[in-house]
């Protein structure tokens, strides 16, 4: 049985300075998501969608992301859907106008933001903001951004929630990990070591708490 709750809200209204009003509505929470084994840690996702991205691949996308990094033992326990109605240059992922929106919004992170495109130069699909390369944007901290047209999209947002949860930018072009430089369909492992860091770097930041149960 699915236990998906469907939260319908009059949307909200976030006025703050320098950013114009944001129609914010509050869809749904999944709470039917792949559980893993052996469960260390606990993992809750916002998720919010900037642009006409459909609901049912963001849906599909964020469960094979939970179940990959279920290999950890992170149980992905809750994710949140938010779909805003924002002016056209903040459903682009652009560091000035990425700031105010996530600053509007203030969600408790990590966050996941799914964005019309990027005018990031260079333009990645996807991009991961930790705390580390977040000192000069901290609005942007702990969030993932990723544009339109992403391929592989569950395995792009395990990959980039993993550079968060690490806080690391590095890759590993092992074949078949989830860490490599391009995603693809078969690089969906982690090394104990990976899965080791994301603990310990995720819980210390704050982003997974203990849920052995």
């Amino acid at each position: 049985m699915r236990l998906i709750t469907f939260l319908l809200l009059i949307p909200v209204l976030l006025h703050t300075a320098g950013a114009a009003a944001l129609d914010v509505e509050h869809r749904a929470v999944w709470r039917d998501l792949p559980r893993p084994a052996t469960v260390m840690r606990v993992l809750e996702i916002r998720a919010v969608l900037l642009d006409d991205w459909p609901e049912p691949e963001v849906e599909q996308a964020l469960r094979e992301a939970a179940d990959i990094l279920g290999q950890c033992g992170i149980r992905t326990a809750r994710i949140d859907l938010f779909r805003v109605q924002a002016p056209l240059p903040q459903r682009w992922f652009d560091t000035p106008r990425s700031r105010e929106l996530a600053r509007a919004l203030d969600l408790p992170r990590p966050a996941v933001f799914f964005a019309a495109g990027t005018r990031q130069v260079p333009a990645f699909d996807a991009e991961a903001i930790g705390r580390g390369n977040s000192r000069s944007r901290p609005e942007l901290a702990d969030t993932v951004w990723i544009a339109r047209g992403a391929r592989d999209l569950g395995i792009v947002i395990a990959h980039e929630l993993a550079h968060v949860l690490m806080d690391s930018g590095e890759h590993d072009n092992t074949p078949g990990n989830l860490m490599a430089e391009s995603t693809a369909p078969a690089n969906t492992a982690l090394t104990p070591a990976q899965c080791a860091r994301i603990i310990a770097t995720g819980t210390r930041h704050g982003l997974l708490r203990p849920g052995v149960d």
